[in-house]
C-alpha cells in the first residue's frame, strides 16, 4: 500500500514542474498557431497537416474530435505532451463463488506516456515517443484475475483467467515524417519497444474504453501486439487515408517484465486506415504473426477491423464508441476464432457512464481446460461490463476520479460447473490522471513555428 501511493506522489511530482513551464509560452509560437485555453497545440506526430487529436496508440488514428487527457510543455524548437493514468483499485471475479477460478486482489495499473516533437525544416517532422508501465511492481508479474482471460506466460504456464502485465518499457520509438507533396506524408517509425500497424489503437488509449481498468478478453485478438520488441513501420498518407505496414517481432513479451526482449522482425503487417468526417475513424489491417505465444508454438493470422466514433457535446462533455471486430487463425488448429468488441463512454463534465460487450470464442486448451474437455471444443464467451465514476476534483490539471464497475460473465455449457452460469465481478477504484486540455475544437492545421 505505501509503495503504490510513493510512486503516484512520483508520478504527480515528475508533471508538477511542467506546469509552471506551461504557463509560459513561448510569444512567437503562440502568434503562429491556433490557440486554445491551454495554448497552442501540437500538430499529429506523423503529419504537419493533422491535429494531433487524430494521433492514438502507435500509428494508428482516432477521430479528430477525441478529446485529450494531457499535460502540454511548450518550447522553442521541442513540443512534448504527456498522458497517463494510475489506477488504485479492488477487483474481485466470481464476487459471489459460483465457481472455482475467481479471485480478488488489490492492485495499481497504470502507464505514463512522454511524446516530444520538433519540426525539420519545412516538410519534415521529428517525433520521440516513450511510455513506461509501473504494472511489474504495482500489479506484478503473474497479473491481475479476470476471467476467462488468456495470452503470455509465467513461469512456463499459461496465463489463464489473469491479464498480464505491462513491461516496464513498453514503447521506445522514433519517427520521421516528410510532406512530399500538398495533403501527402510520407513517415517511417521504428521502435524497441514499438506498435505495428495491425488492429485499432489500443484499448487503454481508446477514449471509449479507457474509463475500463480491464483489459478486454479479446485483447490477444484485436490490439495485443501494441508492446513488441522490434518494429518497423513505412506509412503513406493522402488527405484522410493512410496505407501502412510493419516489419516486428511476433513473439509476446517475455515474463521478465524489466528487461527486453530479443528483436526477430519475423513478423508483418499491413493497415488501411480512412477518417472520413472529424468523428470517425475506420481501419482494417492483417497481421501475420511468428510464434507469438511462448507456451504455445504455431504461427497465427489476425485480420482486425473497426470503427471508431466520437462526438464532442460542449466544451467538457462528449459521447465516444467503438466496434471492433477480430479474429485469430492459428496454423493447422481449424478454422479461426472470432471475437466482437463493442465499448461506449457517455461523459459529462464531472460524470461517466461507460460500458463494454465482448463475445469472444476460445478453445478449451486456452483455458487450460484440455484435459477436462480432451475433445477441445470451441467456447463461445460472452461478457457485459457497465460502471461509472466521477471527477472528485482537479488539482493543478489532474483530476482525481471515483469509480465503481461490475461485470457479468455468461458461461458456455461445458464450462458452467467449473465457473458457475454467470459469474458476477465487481471493482472499485481511485484514478489519477491529466485533466482535458482545452485546445478548441479540433481541425486540420499547419504547425509554422521557428524551430
Amino acid at each position: 500500500m505505501k509503495q503504490l501511493f510513493i510512486i503516484a506522489t512520483l508520478l504527480l511530482a515528475y508533471a508538477n514542474p511542467l506546469f509552471a513551464q506551461h504557463d509560459h509560452h513561448d510569444t512567437d509560437t503562440e502568434k503562429t498557431m491556433q490557440h486554445g485555453d491551454d495554448g497552442p497545440p501540437m500538430t499529429s506526430k506523423f503529419s504537419l497537416d493533422l491535429p494531433m487529436n487524430r494521433d492514438g496508440s502507435g500509428t494508428s488514428w482516432v477521430p479528430d474530435e477525441t478529446p485529450m487527457y494531457a499535460y502540454m510543455v511548450h518550447g522553442k524548437k521541442w513540443m512534448t505532451m504527456i498522458h497517463g493514468d494510475f489506477f488504485l483499485r479492488y477487483n474481485k471475479q466470481d464476487v459471489f463463488n459460483s465457481g472455482s477460478r475467481g479471485g480478488g486482489k488489490f492492485d495499481a495499473p497504470n502507464m505514463v506516456m512522454l511524446m516530444s516533437q520538433r519540426r525539420i525544416g519545412k516538410n519534415g517532422l521529428f517525433t520521440i515517443n516513450t511510455m513506461l508501465s509501473f504494472d511489474p511492481f504495482t500489479v506484478g508479474n503473474g497479473g491481475y484475475p479476470l476471467l476467462y482471460q488468456t495470452g503470455e506466460s509465467y513461469k512456463g504456464n499459461l496465463l489463464v483467467d489473469r491479464q498480464h502485465p505491462h513491461d516496464l518499457f513498453a514503447n521506445l520509438s522514433l519517427a520521421y515524417t516528410h510532406r512530399v507533396a500538398k495533403s501527402t506524408d510520407l513517415s517511417v517509425s521504428v521502435g524497441y519497444p514499438g506498435e505495428p500497424a495491425l488492429g485499432p489503437p489500443v484499448f487503454m488509449h481508446r477514449i471509449s474504453g479507457w474509463n475500463n481498468p480491464d483489459a478486454p478478453l479479446s485483447h490477444h485478438y484485436q490490439d495485443a501486439t501494441h508492446i513488441a520488441f522490434g518494429v518497423a513501420t513505412l506509412g503513406l498518407r493522402h488527405k484522410n487515408f493512410k496505407l501502412e505496414g510493419s516489419l516486428f517481432t511476433g513473439r509476446e513479451p517475455d515474463e521478465f517484465r524489466y528487461g527486453f526482449d530479443k528483436a526477430r522482425f519475423d513478423s508483418y503487417s499491413v493497415r488501411f486506415s480512412y477518417n472520413p468526417t472529424s468523428q470517425w475513424a475506420f481501419q482494417v489491417s492483417n497481421g501475420w504473426l511468428h510464434n507469438p505465444e511462448e507456451a504455445h508454438s504455431g504461427n497465427v493470422n489476425r485480420f482486425t477491423a473497426s470503427a471508431m466514433h466520437t462526438k464532442m457535446l460542449t466544451a467538457s462533455s462528449y459521447v465516444a464508441t467503438t466496434l471492433v471486430y477480430g479474429q485469430n487463425k492459428h496454423a493447422g488448429h481449424g478454422p479461426a476464432e472470432p471475437s466482437v468488441l463493442l465499448e461506449s463512454t457517455m461523459q459529462w463534465t464531472k460524470t461517466a457512464l461507460y460500458g463494454r460487450y465482448e463475445f469472444v470464442q476460445k478453445d478449451a486448451e486456452a483455458l487450460a481446460l484440455d484435459n477436462v474437455l480432451p475433445a477441445n471444443p470451441k467456447l463461445n464467451i460472452n461478457a457485459i461490463t457497465l460502471g461509472t465514476n466521477y471527477i472528485l476534483g482537479t488539482f493543478k490539471q489532474t483530476n482525481i476520479t471515483a469509480g465503481v464497475q461490475g461485470t457479468l460473465n455468461i458461461s458456455p455449457g461445458p464450462v458452467k460447473s467449473i465457473y458457475g452460469s454467470a459469474p458476477v465481478a465487481m471493482q472499485v477504484y481511485l484514478r489519477v490522471n491529466p485533466s482535458m486540455l482545452k485546445l478548441g475544437r479540433p481541425r486540420n492545421m499547419i504547425m509554422d513555428m521557428d524551430m
